[in-house]
């Protein structure tokens, strides 16, 4: 039987890492929580219900998680966000997999809550994640904003049945920091990449992330919550190519 170590990143969790660690019981034989400096609870609850806690300095979501996957004692990883938690569906496959023998790496549906609801169509949804790998196979990129886990060519992918439950978007507040935040770290990603941005894509590229999420992933099955996520995957989209703009006309105003 393979024995896996679980890796969460954390800052200022107090609310969520209980429930994340405590739906990993049973599951996984390790946990090792890399806790950025956090100024609640967060790592005192964690050293209370038995993971490692690691207390490190924000490096970026990338290297943080590499951090603690180097740190993990056993020959697989999962990972998870502290806001995250396994369901039960998801903890048996996990268990079964682990007892059958782990070989590859293992793909995750996960299932994102806005408002108190959980959300099953639009971009929300299936949000597919590998989730469950091989620590010497794997690392996740340096990506300022939505990190990816770089994998070798033709390992195979295993998708688990179940949910990684996703407890974000509490509130509406919170909703649109998060999208001021990760817009404009999107921006400066794509302005060092070399992107660049027209108007015209600045005017018409939100409203089609608007028709994607609403009509083509079928939002509208979702009621208000639905309409509410559409319109703010639009507002994010506005506001990273908004910043990208800005981001160009620095670099050419004259110095």
């Amino acid at each position: 039987m393979d024995r896996i170590s679980a890796v969460v990143i954390t800052k200022n969790e107090a609310r969520n890492i209980e429930r994340c660690l405590r739906s990993l019981a049973g599951v996984v034989d390790e946990v090792v929580v890399v806790d950025d400096l956090s100024t609640d609870d967060t790592a005192a609850i964690a050293e209370r219900l038995g993971a490692r806690v690691i207390r490190q300095p924000w490096l970026g979501f990338g290297p943080q998680k590499n951090l603690g996957n180097a740190a993990a004692s056993h020959r697989y990883v999962l990972s998870l966000d502290a806001d995250e938690a396994l369901d039960d569906t998801l903890r048996d496959a996990i268990r079964a997999a682990r007892d059958g023998g782990l070989a590859g790496v293992y793909a995750v549906s996960r299932l994102n809550s806005y408002n108190g609801r959980f959300i099953r169509h639009g971009l929300e949804y299936p949000d597919r994640k590998v989730r469950l790998f091989p620590r010497d196979a794997a690392t996740w990129d340096a990506s300022p904003v939505h990190e990816g886990l770089v994998l070798p060519d033709g390992l195979p992918v295993a998708r688990l049945p179940g949910h990684l439950l996703h407890y974000t978007y509490l509130r509406l507040e919170d909703t649109v920091v998060k999208a001021n935040r990760y817009s404009t770290l999107a921006a400066r990603e794509l302005f060092e990449r070399g992107r660049r941005v027209s108007l015209a894509k600045i005017a018409f590229a939100p409203l089609f992330t608007f028709f994607r999420a609403y009509v083509l992933r079928r939002g509208f099955l979702d009621g208000i919550h639905g309409l509410a996520l559409a319109c703010l995957h639009a507002n994010s989209t506005l506001l990273k190519y908004a910043k990208l703009r800005e981001l160009q006309r620095e670099a050419a105003a004259p110095r």
